[in-house]
């Protein structure tokens, strides 16, 4: 356990005594926080070839990336992950089949703005990018960007195709393991779960995936490893039972990470992609997101990615310095 979980456990079992309500305050800051990470070249190198663009939700700016000329498909990642990570496994093969693809970076992730994030903002954020590309033909998503993907489609994103890898059911389990993991107290779990609720504009009870499931038509195939630690298998068996004609494929020995990059996941991903397309997918509407005005969102992502490094360099110029 490192100094920040010990040090946040410590607080949190004697907030639970002595201030309850302010123990809340702190659980849902840490609970709705996500972890930032750096991305691998290979992600950073799929960038490289998009054309980058924003959209704007009342979470702020989130920044976008698209490749390709046909029907989009838009990749949705999971908590703590970023788009690129997903378009470096499935951009080659869907730009191949036909498709042009389009991912983003979800509010309090990545290069898009925001330091909270919750299943509704990751919602929030694929409809504003689907509004954007214009009629998106399919969406393939990766752990809570399944369940946020959901969480769209009750709201009215409507998509030929879904595919989802690893999907979560909803939040109620991750908050058990939260409060287990950090000794949250039930009168703070209380206090976090009245705030997010208010803050988010849902109650708990309505984010469970296979509850909505019952309601869709839309064709889906989930893939799930047995061996997934994070996410278990039987969170995406549930959303498979409930969600009607949906297909479930089992995978073992890949965990919840690798499952995402397997070649026989993507294949079988882009196969089902293009099963529900026209003889010819560029008969289909295209993406609107174009060339013009992405000069524009390129130098902005350039800026910024100059400020981000000159920020760091900085920073550790004045850490050296003491």
């Amino acid at each position: 356990m490192n100094m920040q979980i010990r040090a946040a456990r410590l607080a949190l079992r004697a907030l639970e005594h002595t201030s309850p309500a302010l123990g809340g305050v702190l659980a849902e800051r840490l609970f709705f926080t996500p972890p930032r990470t750096a991305l691998a070249q290979s992600a950073q190198d799929s960038l490289a070839t998009a054309r980058p663009f924003r959209v704007c939700v009342n979470d702020g700016r989130v920044a976008a990336w698209a490749w390709g000329r046909g029907p989009a498909v838009i990749l949705v990642h999971g908590w703590g992950g970023r788009g690129a990570r997903l378009a470096a496994a499935f951009v080659e093969p869907l730009v191949a089949s036909g498709f042009s693809v389009v991912t983003f970076d979800a509010p309090g992730h990545g290069a898009s703005d925001g330091k909270l994030s919750s299943m509704p903002a990751v919602a929030r954020a694929l409809q504003a990018v689907a509004r954007e590309v214009g009629s998106p033909f399919a969406v393939i998503a990766h752990s809570m960007g399944g369940s946020a993907t959901a969480l769209a489609i009750s709201q009215g994103l409507h998509l030929e195709r879904a595919v989802f890898i690893a999907p979560a059911a909803g939040p109620a389990r991750y908050a058990e393991v939260f409060a287990a993991a950090l000794a949250v107290g039930p009168a703070a779990m209380a206090e976090m779960r009245r705030r997010s609720e208010t803050r988010i504009g849902f109650r708990w009870s309505e984010l469970s995936v296979p509850e909505m499931a019952v309601e869709f038509d839309i064709p889906l195939l989930i893939v799930h490893d047995r061996d997934d630690a994070t996410v278990p298998w039987s969170e995406g068996a549930a959303i498979a039972e409930a969600w009607p004609g949906a297909e479930l494929v089992t995978t073992t020995g890949l965990g919840h990470r690798e499952v995402v990059r397997d070649p026989g996941t993507v294949a079988r991903a882009v196969d089902f992609v293009r099963q529900g397309a026209s003889p010819d997918p560029l008969e289909a509407p295209a993406s609107a997101v174009s060339d013009e005005g992405t000069w524009l969102d390129n130098d902005l992502f350039r800026r910024d990615d100059r400020r981000r490094r000159l920020f760091g360099i900085a920073r550790a110029l004045d850490s050296g310095s003491r």
